[in-house]
């Protein structure tokens, strides 16, 4: 089974167009990733399944559920759960008050987040503009673990981040897909490799390939012709 289907779609900001035919599957277990150079339309990807742009074409959710007609809010509620990059927590508020905010359930999983990122809750009452960004990219993976999704669509979490901050989020992140499926946008092809199971990759805002990470990372002429990465990939 897949958790998310997306067919024909087409994207666009600005007037311009990002998207074009776009299709691809989401199993229903594991990381999905979702590659690509810069610029080909990944996070725009992301955030026309969300609705966070203008879109057409057809996203199905679980068994077939069509939610490309309905607006963001919607599409939350249905769990799908969004990381978005560069993380954009709240940094005037507390990290408790970005964790409050993001609650969509009177059932939160303080748990699971206290489980994976116990050093957040030493620190609720300080304000969240003044982590480091590695704290940051943990809050604001908490914030989407707090609700009981379907779902995670996650945006270059290490975008940015030192190499051992980097391992530590891989860690929380294979967690997490223990317990919900996720479409991982993410540069670090070592993360990639360890995490994912299958692959979709992009170029100039259409899919060129799919199939399974372990195929992909061993045809090394292929990962330099869809991703010009010139090294072997190891997790």
């Amino acid at each position: 089974m897949n958790v998310l289907s997306v067919r024909g779609l087409d994207a666009f900001i600005g007037g311009q167009q990002i998207l074009h035919d776009v299709a691809f599957d989401v199993a229903a277990t594991g990381v999905t990733a979702l590659l690509g150079r810069n610029g080909v339309g990944k996070t725009t990807t992301l955030k026309a399944v969300l609705g966070l742009v203008h879109r057409r074409g057809e996203v199905l959710l679980g068994s077939g559920a069509r939610i490309d007609a309905e607006p963001t809010h919607r599409i939350v509620a249905h769990g799908v759960g969004y990381v978005p990059e560069d993380r954009e927590v709240f940094a005037r508020l507390t990290v408790a008050e970005n964790l409050q905010l993001a609650l969509r359930t009177d059932r939160p999983r303080y748990d699971v987040v206290d489980q994976l990122f116990p050093d957040l809750r030493s620190r609720g009452r300080q304000l969240a503009g003044t982590l480091s960004g590695g704290q940051q990219q943990m809050l604001a993976l908490a914030r989407a673990l707090l609700n009981d999704n379907r779902l995670l669509l996650v945006d270059e979490p290490t975008k940015g981040l030192a190499p051992r901050v980097v391992g530590e989020v891989a860690d929380a992140l294979a967690v997490a897909a223990q317990r919900v499926p996720m479409l991982l946008v993410e540069q670090d092809l070592r993360v990639v490799a360890r995490l994912a199971h299958d692959v979709v990759v992009m170029a100039e805002g259409r899919v060129v390939h799919t199939g399974t990470a372990a195929a992909l990372f061993a045809d090394m002429s292929l990962v330099r012709r869809l991703l010009g990465v010139h090294r072997e990939v190891a997790a």
